[in-house]
């Protein structure tokens, strides 16, 4: 336990209203301070009687690790606590390793991934995982989901059957519930082709929807009819078709590139400079595994990517230290998570079944883990996930505001770069086809 001296010193006097300071200037309300000293008094605790102000970054990073492996900590906590700690060592006590401690990922992994979550909703059946969403929801959506959750099972049995990804599972079955509420709550079982030309012609003229959106409901509601009802709708009667927009990326110059990029810290200047020179989606390269990485050929596997489709990308000389640092960091956390109980990670499909033991390789460990562990709501079992993507996409919108970029920038944006690249300097190593870049196999 640590002595009362620092504990009193934090509560009263001085050392409190600059934290307090500090947490209004985050933009937390007053009402909340009380949690967040709660958090921090949690932490000066663990140190077990050392000066918070003198614990090296391994320290306060172990610590860190120590509460992201509580389960007692919800979320919201962890995060708390994380805000709590960082104020505490860099603006009330000067600590000098806080300054070289990455805060973006454990701010980031505070957020873990939900059962809903791509990386882990195929380990629910589809009468779990619809379970899971009416109970958890609100609303007209998850009434609909309650009362017909029979057929939507079915729909979600025959998507998996035909070896669809999951964000088209998701994206399907929140067309078909959206189509149920159009109906009234009616299933679809007594409606026709009638008021599925109906509703299509209500998105385009209520909705303003575009034509991707619009094909994609239709794609949607003929899959149902069709393969879960067995009731084709044959030729639809004419409905009123959103006009296709021609889009053109969005681009960055190299100058915009290293202006966004010096405004991120930490893992995400790494992965975003990763996404910058492969070209990788932004879920591929947080779905990255150690084994991915092969620094004798170098180049990067990316594994059941969109389509389903395995391909390479070149290792860019860049990032050579920083990954080899970054899997020094996994085995790191590795080694430790067995002896707390933990030390599992989720495999793809049916893996785990056919290797029970590979789960708890290093080399299928996630290069970017959280910061904490997840519990699996259905096994129980306790898994180390990769960092959820939604703490990059914030950073690297707020980092393009500060770097005076004014462009519509996000991470895919990065890829953009990656194809004009190539299109622009190496012509003869691409196909430009309907204005997108084909790359040849052979040549990544």
């Amino acid at each position: 336990m640590p002595t009362q001296t620092h504990t009193s010193h934090f509560l009263t006097g001085l050392t409190r209203i600059t934290f307090e300071g500090g947490l209004t200037r985050e933009g937390i309300p007053s009402k909340a301070h009380v949690y967040y000293i709660h958090r921090a008094n949690q932490f000066i605790k663990s140190a077990n009687d050392r000066d918070p102000a003198e614990l090296s970054v391994k320290e306060i990073g172990d610590l860190l690790g120590d509460f992201g492996r509580d389960g007692n900590l919800a979320d919201w906590q962890f995060g708390q606590l994380v805000v709590a700690v960082h104020i505490l060592l860099t603006q009330c006590l000067a600590s000098m390793a806080a300054a070289h401690v990455d805060w973006a990922y454990w701010k980031a992994s505070a957020r873990s991934l939900s059962a809903e979550h791509a990386t882990t909703a195929r380990e629910h059946t589809p009468y779990e995982l619809v379970y899971l969403k009416y109970s958890r929801g609100s609303g007209e959506y998850a009434d609909i989901r309650r009362q017909h959750r029979e057929l939507i099972v079915r729909f979600v049995t025959q998507i998996r059957a035909r070896g669809y990804a999951y964000k088209t599972e998701e994206a399907y079955e929140q067309w078909i519930v959206r189509y149920i509420a159009f109906c009234k709550g009616a299933s679809p079982e007594v409606n026709g082709a009638d008021h599925v030309a109906n509703y299509l012609n209500d998105l385009v003229v209520s909705g303003n929807v575009s034509a991707s959106t619009q094909n994609q409901a239709l794609n949607a509601l003929i899959f149902l009819y069709e393969q879960v009802l067995n009731a084709p709708l044959g030729q639809l009667e004419k409905f009123a078709r959103s006009k296709r927009k021609k889009h053109v990326p969005v681009v960055m110059s190299r100058s915009e590139v290293r202006a966004l990029l010096d405004e991120l810290d930490g893992w995400q200047c790494n992965i975003a400079s990763l996404l910058y020179g492969t070209g990788m989606r932004v879920m591929e390269g947080l779905m990255l595994r150690v084994k991915d990485i092969d620094f004798q050929y170098g180049r990067i596997h990316v594994a059941q990517a969109k389509g389903k489709k395995d391909r390479f990308v070149p290792l860019p000389k860049s990032s050579i230290h920083h990954l080899k640092e970054q899997i020094r960091k996994v085995s790191s956390i590795h080694e430790q998570d067995p002896h707390e109980g933990y030390g599992e990670t989720v495999l793809p499909e049916a893996l785990g079944k056919k290797y029970p033991h590979a789960a708890k390789e290093m080399k299928w460990q996630f290069l970017y883990p959280s910061g904490r562990p997840s519990v699996d709501s259905r096994s129980g079992v306790v898994r180390r996930h990769h960092m959820h993507e939604s703490g990059l996409q914030r950073a690297v919108k707020k980092a393009a505001g500060l770097a005076g970029i004014r462009k519509r920038v996000g991470c895919h944006t990065f890829r953009h770069y990656m194809r004009y690249f190539i299109m622009s300097c190496c012509p003869s190593k691409a196909v430009i086809l309907d204005r997108r870049v084909i790359y040849y196999r052979h040549n990544i």
